[in-house]
């Protein structure tokens, strides 16, 4: 109310503060409507930050394939963490029992190696 009501002049922090906030006020109060919505995103930073402190690193994947496989185990390994899974014997796992099995034939070959399914909760979960 404030900042809608205030009259604010020049190019100060507090001027371009208030211009940012009042262009977004709509998603800035979106949790007041919904329950569902957090009112920070701090679990979602919490989960990418180790990511995000070695992003320098990852700069140098040296194609776009690399940079591709990358992605790819980052987000095997914090979909398995989500979901209460030791990645090391998820990894291992998957190694094993992947390439004996035609994969390709069903997605339900596939959705019983998810770390959400009961297989997988139940031979690599947590201890």
């Amino acid at each position: 109310k404030w900042i809608e009501t205030s009259w604010f002049t020049g190019k100060s922090a507090l001027v371009t503060a208030a211009e940012y906030t009042l262009k977004r006020a709509d998603g800035l109060k979106a949790f007041l409507y919904d329950g569902r919505i957090e009112i920070d995103n701090n679990a979602a930073e919490n989960a990418i930050r180790p990511n995000v402190l070695g992003r320098k690193n990852w700069l140098f994947s040296f194609s776009e394939a690399g940079a591709k496989a990358n992605a790819i185990c980052l987000s095997l390994a914090e979909t398995a963490k989500s979901n209460g899974i030791d990645f090391y014997e998820y990894l291992k796992k998957l190694l094993m029992d992947l390439p004996n099995l035609d994969i390709h034939q069903s997605n339900d070959v596939l959705e019983q190696y998810m770390p959400w399914s009961k297989n997988i909760q139940e031979t690599c979960g947590s201890k």
